[in-house]
C-alpha cells in the first residue's frame, strides 16, 4: 500500500452550517484557516428546484423543530447561497489563505461552480451516480474532483471509477472512505475502508480519503495511520444550534485538534533510517554503557 507522500490536508465542511449569514459564513472561514489550522473549508451548492420534486419542495421538513421555512424548499432556498454569494466565499478565502471548496449536488450547480474554478469540486455520496454531472465535471472542470462513496455498492464504486478512466480524469479523482449517517456510531464507520479502496483503486486514482460523520476526534488520526490523505469533517461554531447537521459536527476546538493530531500521526509514520537514531546516540552512550557485549 506504501507511505503516504504528502501531508494529510484537513478539509473543515462548513456545509450549511452557515445557517444562510454571509456574517456567519465569513466568520467560520476565519476561524478555520487563523485557529483551526485547516487546509481547506467546503460549502455546498444545491438547485433546489431541480433536485427536489414539487411534491417534496412543498412538504414539510421531517424535523421542524430545524427548519428554516415553512416547507422543506422553503428550508433549502434559506441556507442556498447565490454564485455571486460564492465568490464572495471564495475571495475571502484568499484573504485566510485557506482553499475553498464546494459540494455540488445538481448539474446546474456543477456548470455554476465550475466558474469559479476552484482547485477541487467534492461530489457527494447522494450524487455519485449523476452521471449527467460527472460527465460535466470531466469534461469542462480541469482540477481534482473528490467524491465520497457512502451509500455506494461494490459494483457501482466499479463503475464510478471505469467511468472517470474513460474520460481519462481518474488521476484527478480523491476517493472517500464514507457511511453516510448524522452521526455515525463507531462500529459503522468501518475504517478497514479505507486500506481495500488502497488495495482496490490505489494505483487507479489520485489519492483515499476519509469523510467522516462521528463523534470526536479519535478516528481521524487511525484513518491517517490507514494512508488517508485527506481528512473531511463537518463544522460548526456551535453544536447547539438549529440544524441537522450540527449536532454530528465539530466546533472549533475539535476541529484545532484533529487537524494537529492528524499531522502529528502522519510525521510519526515512518521508519528508522539507521539503527540508532541521532536522538537515541546520547542515550545510548549514557544508559547503556556498561553493558557486557555479547560474544
Amino acid at each position: 500500500m506504501g507511505t503516504i507522500k504528502k501531508e494529510p490536508k484537513i478539509i473543515a465542511e462548513i456545509g450549511c452550517n452557515h445557517k444562510g449569514s454571509m456574517e456567519i459564513a465569513h466568520e467560520m472561514i476565519a476561524t478555520a484557516a487563523t485557529y483551526c489550522k485547516a487546509d481547506v473549508v467546503k460549502f455546498q451548492k444545491r438547485c433546489n428546484r431541480e433536485l427536489l420534486s414539487e411534491e417534496e419542495y412543498n412538504a414539510p421538513h421531517p424535523h421542524p423543530e430545524n427548519s428554516y421555512g415553512k416547507t422543506y424548499g422553503e428550508h433549502r432556498e434559506f441556507l442556498e447561497f447565490t454564485l455571486e454569494q460564492h465568490k464572495q466565499l471564495q475571495e475571502w478565502c484568499k484573504e485566510y489563505n485557506i482553499e475553498y471548496s464546494t459540494s455540488v449536488w445538481d448539474l446546474t450547480s456543477a456548470k455554476e461552480i465550475c466558474t469559479l474554478h476552484p482547485k477541487l469540486i467534492k461530489v457527494p455520496s447522494a450524487c455519485n451516480l449523476n452521471k449527467d454531472m460527472l460527465e460535466y465535471l470531466c469534461d469542462n472542470f480541469s482540477g481534482e474532483i473528490h467524491l465520497s462513496l457512502g451509500m455506494t455498492t461494490k459494483e457501482e464504486e466499479e463503475m464510478i471509477i471505469s467511468f472517470f478512466e474513460q474520460k481519462k480524469r481518474n488521476q484527478d479523482l480523491v476517493l472517500y472512505s464514507c457511511t453516510s449517517g448524522y452521526p455515525v456510531p463507531f462500529e459503522d464507520i468501518c475504517l478497514n475502508e479505507i486500506t481495500r479502496l488502497h488495495h482496490t483503486f490505489g494505483k487507479r486514482v489520485k489519492a483515499i480519503g476519509f469523510s467522516g460523520h462521528h463523534l470526536g476526534i479519535a478516528v481521524d488520526s487511525a484513518a491517517v495511520a490507514l494512508k488517508a490523505e485527506w481528512i473531511e469533517r463537518h463544522f460548526t461554531l456551535d453544536r447547539t444550534w438549529k440544524g441537522t447537521d450540527h449536532a454530528a459536527s465539530l466546533e472549533p476546538d475539535g476541529v484545532r485538534k484533529l487537524a494537529r493530531d492528524c499531522k502529528a500521526v502522519f510525521k510519526a509514520l515512518s521508519s528508522k533510517k539507521e539503527d540508532i537514531l541521532d536522538i537515541e546516540k546520547v542515550q545510548r552512550d549514557k544508559l547503556k554503557k556498561n553493558q557486557v557485549r555479547w560474544s
